[in-house]
């Protein structure tokens, strides 16, 4: 996706009223990726003490088979940027669809625990095409004033299908007794909850047919009329298309095709930006969030709170989540985005201490005592709350926003890639860490999260309200 210039010197910037709608719709569509992507990167919280149970297997083989989708993550990721330049950005999202529906309905019918780690690797590589399509499509057909909170969909779509995975998950564990391997449709309830995802991703693959095709990708193979009318679709405003087109055109010209080897540069092998951008994702991660969906349930059981009980703090915290989603949705284009990424690490840094606290004290009768018990449930709260109306939102924007044009497109995968990588370090290392002290990885995480503010502070520049032309 190398092209994503808006020319704001021939009128583009906001929607006329009478189209905004329609662009909102567009939107909506291609975030239905980050959908899937919340919804298939956190099922897995449901199946977790089910797969140890079937296969017999320890924590740390445990952890291979949660994380083994995070390699097809990375690698889609990687490879997305250049097959939605050869193909087209819809093309991408419906084999992203595709390969969505076949990791969904292998994983609910495995044979073995080696096909159920290849099914989630099939589902992680439709995870990465759809966490660099989804913005990146975004970005290209929203008007600059809108651009924030269109972009923000993407990160709205995840944690709503973070929930909903939740809720699934905890209907149907209390439709199976409360087993998590208990009969249900003649299959065990896990398989049950990881296969009920053929149905959203039937409905993206779907969805991709209802949206038109990227503005800037037309014009790069020469469908200037196709690109004018979704131009005039998508902005809605009384300016001269066709000097539009003429002028992505133009920038597209001075443009290269982006690739890897145009972001090395310096003295540390990448360019300065490319390493922000891989800074603001591996920040991201390392604080720890995706245990909070990936673990959950297994946590809250292992600090004494019954497995129905935990699969529904799991979905309360997917609530929280959303809130938080929709509080930075409302303030990225108004506060802008460095203010919510420091207002966010504050917020992290007291709730991931506080679970430490609580952690760091010995079980009684298997349960921590009501004291810590309570602390940790809310500060668990606190800690997705304020990663949610910050980091969740305003990495996916800045990695939308931030890099220059000619780089955009690898830049933006190769960050995505290390954002995957560290969701691998972080989902991989979780159970051998908790066995070992689940007081100390907390630690280890608000440690990160108290270091993403001066990163934030020294490295981390503002894009709120500049065209895509103007990164630099």
């Amino acid at each position: 996706m190398a092209s994503t210039s808006q020319a704001p010197s021939s009128g583009a910037g906001t929607a006329h009223p009478d189209h905004l709608g329609h662009v909102i719709f567009i939107a909506a569509a291609a975030a239905m990726g980050g959908f899937l992507f919340g919804y298939d990167s956190s099922v897995i919280n449901g199946a977790v003490e089910a797969i140890r149970d079937r296969y017999d297997v320890g924590s740390a083989v445990l952890a291979q088979v949660i994380a083994v989708a995070l390699i097809g993550c990375a690698i889609g990721a990687a490879t997305a940027g250049r097959i939605a330049d050869r193909i087209g950005r819809i093309r991408c999202m419906q084999i992203a669809a595709v390969l969505f529906t076949i990791s969904a309905v292998g994983s609910a019918l495995p044979f073995a625990l080696w096909d159920l780690a290849m099914w989630r690797v099939i589902g992680g590589f439709a995870i990465g095409m759809a966490s660099v399509i989804g913005p990146a499509y975004i970005a290209e057909v929203s008007p600059p004033a809108y651009r924030g909170r269109l972009g923000s969909f993407q990160q709205a779509a995840i944690v709503i299908g973070i929930a909903v995975s939740q809720l699934v998950n905890w209907g149907l564990l209390n439709a199976a007794g409360g087993d998590q391997r208990g009969e249900l449709m003649g299959l065990e309830a896990w398989q049950v909850m990881l296969g009920v995802m053929v149905v959203p991703a039937v409905l993206y693959g779907l969805l991709s047919f209802a949206i038109p095709e990227s503005p800037r990708f037309l014009i790069s193979v020469g469908k200037r009329e196709r690109a004018k009318k979704i131009l005039e679709e998508v902005e809605g405003r009384d300016v001269d298309f066709d000097a539009r087109v003429t002028e992505i055109e133009h920038a597209m010209h001075r443009e290269e095709k982006s690739s890897f080897k145009d972001l090395l540069g310096g003295s540390f092998f990448f360019r300065p930006i490319v390493w922000v951008g891989i800074g603001l994702s591996v920040f991201q991660q390392f604080v720890g969030i995706n245990v909070a969906f990936y673990y959950s349930s297994t946590l809250w059981q292992s600090v004494g709170v019954d497995p129905t009980d935990s699969f529904f703090y799991s979905f309360t915290t997917s609530i929280i989540n959303i809130i938080g989603t929709v509080i930075a949705m409302i303030f990225v284009d108004r506060v802008g985005r460095r203010p919510l990424a420091l207002i966010g690490s504050v917020g992290m840094v007291i709730g991931l201490a506080l679970e430490a606290w609580a952690f760091s004290f010995d079980l009684v009768d298997g349960k921590l005592p009501a004291t810590q018990g309570w602390v940790a449930l809310i500060a668990a709260h606190i800690f997705v709350l304020f990663f949610a109306l910050s980091w969740g939102v305003v990495v996916w924007v800045f990695l939308g926003e931030m890099f220059p044009n000619r780089i955009r497109a690898a830049a933006l995968g190769v960050a995505a890639s290390a954002q995957w990588i560290a969701n691998w370090a972080i989902t991989a290392s979780f159970p051998s860490l908790a066995d070992w002290n689940l007081s100390g990885t907390y630690v280890i995480y608000t440690v990160f999260a108290a270091l993403s503010i001066p990163f934030v502070l020294k490295f981390v520049k503002e894009t709120k309200g500049k065209a895509l032309e103007e990164m630099g």
